[in-house]
Formats: structure tokens, sequence, C-alpha cells
């Protein structure tokens, strides 16, 4: 049975498909979705023009690559525990009345979640699930950082974003990358380099966020090198050798416990 759907809801029920399950071929989705392959490869181009997808021969994927980082919505569904030990351990370093950074990250998602009730605090970033969350509440200063919205990221990049933060200043900063490794923390995405390289000037102290299978991991960009942070939180599942990425680099280290 064909899909009646106009492309745009059947490129929607595409992307919340493989974004759930990971990886898929084009065969299998041109089955499941009643269109034929030649549809179904038009609408993962169309994905992967985007931003939300990357396509290999013969299927599509949505984990990351050295070069690809994956959609925000399937970043929340990994490593839910360890983000969560993270934030907790992370929480513990805000105090009323301090501002913070929050970058465009998954793992400072649900640190701002824990963080919520902290009266006063003022925050600042450009993740739009942050900003959200912040809104409207009394406690809270917010400032949000504009620019460019990113459909994939779900936050605001680019100039305007850069320019905003290069003339504030936090307290504390938290931050996550998409490898770490060779001293350095590394990303994908030129355009996320830029900004990342921008809200790392905020802040005084900077805290450095990593779940141990980023721990060893490179990407094509080196945004900054370890020696720029006061502190790493990794989860306990972070092996010894790749503990020592953040320790041979004199990084002030702590494992959280489990989630």
């Amino acid at each position: 049975m064909r899909s009646r759907k106009d492309p745009a809801s059947r490129q929607q029920d595409l992307a919340e498909h493989i974004l759930r399950v990971g990886t898929a071929t084009a065969q299998e989705l041109a089955d499941r979705f009643g269109v034929s392959l030649v549809t179904a490869h038009r609408d993962l181009d169309e994905l992967a023009k985007r931003g939300l997808v990357r396509k290999f021969h013969g299927g599509v994927t949505a984990q990351p690559s050295s070069v690809f980082e994956s959609n925000v919505t399937y970043r929340r569904q990994l490593a839910v525990a360890e983000k969560r030990a993270i934030a907790r351990a992370a929480v513990d370093l805000i105090e009323p009345g301090m501002s913070v950074l929050l970058d465009d990250s998954t793992t400072t998602l649900v640190l701002a979640e824990l963080a919520v009730d902290i009266d006063p605090l003022t925050v600042i970033t450009n993740f739009a699930p942050i900003i959200q969350l912040m809104m409207g509440r009394k406690n809270i200063r917010l400032i949000a950082l504009g620019g460019e919205y990113n459909e994939a990221h779900d936050a605001f990049l680019g100039s305007p974003c850069t320019a905003s933060a290069r003339a504030l200043h936090s307290d504390l900063g938290f931050y996550s990358f998409a490898g770490v490794s060779d001293g350095g923390v590394h990303h994908q995405e030129q355009e996320i380099v830029v900004t990342k390289r921008a809200l790392l000037s905020v802040a005084t102290h900077r805290v450095l966020l990593v779940d141990h299978a980023k721990l060893g991991r490179t990407a094509l960009h080196r945004v900054a090198d370890l020696a720029d942070f006061s502190r790493a939180i990794t989860d306990h599942a972070a092996p010894p050798d790749a503990l020592a990425t953040l320790t041979d680099h004199d990084v002030p280290t702590t494992v959280a416990g489990a989630g």
C-alpha cells in the first residue's frame, strides 16, 4: 500500500523513525512507509540536507561520525543515566547568586533541569530547550543568546550569538563536546566550533562534562585545549585508560557515581 501522506509529513515520520532506531536501510524505509525506493532516497536526501541524518551507501543513520554530529533528538536518548550522574555532580558546583553559562549540549540540559530551583541564578545559554525550561521562573535571570536557529541542534548559532556571548561574563561555564582526545576537545561542524569558542570566552571557570563514550573520541575540528578547563566531570563507567585522557593533562577530574 502506497503512502498518501504529503512529502513534508512523510519526511517528518521518516526522521522520527530514524532518530528512534538509529540506523536503517533505504529499502527498509521504503517498505515501512509504502513508497518507492527512489522516493525514499529523495526523502533521505532532504533530511540529510537539513542535517537531521547522515546517508551512507544503501542507507541512513542518526549516529555521529568524525564529520557529522547527531541530531539533538537522537542525542537526548543516549547515555541517559551517565548524563544524569554527571549533572548531579555538576549542580553541586553552582551556588545561589552565581551566573552560569550552559552550552548547547544535551548534558547541560540535564544539568539545567537540576538547577532550576537554585535561587537566585543567572543563566546564559543559546540552547532552545534550556531557554524554554528557564523562561518565566522568578528565581532565574535568563539571558538568551540569539542568532540563526539551527533545527538539527535546536540552538541559536552564528555571528549574532557569538557577538552576544563575547559581551558577557559568567562565574561558571558548563560545556560538552563530541570527543575528548589528544589533549583537546573536538567537534564535527565548523559553525558549532565557532560558537563553542565564543561560549568558552564567557566563563571564568570552565567545567567539561563528558560521558565515558566520548573519552578518546576525536572529530574533524579541535575546539580548545584541555588546559582551558578548570575541571572535568565524567561517569563511573570510564575505564582507567580513558580517564588518563583527562588526568594526564592535569585536569582535576570528578568521577560521578551511578545515575
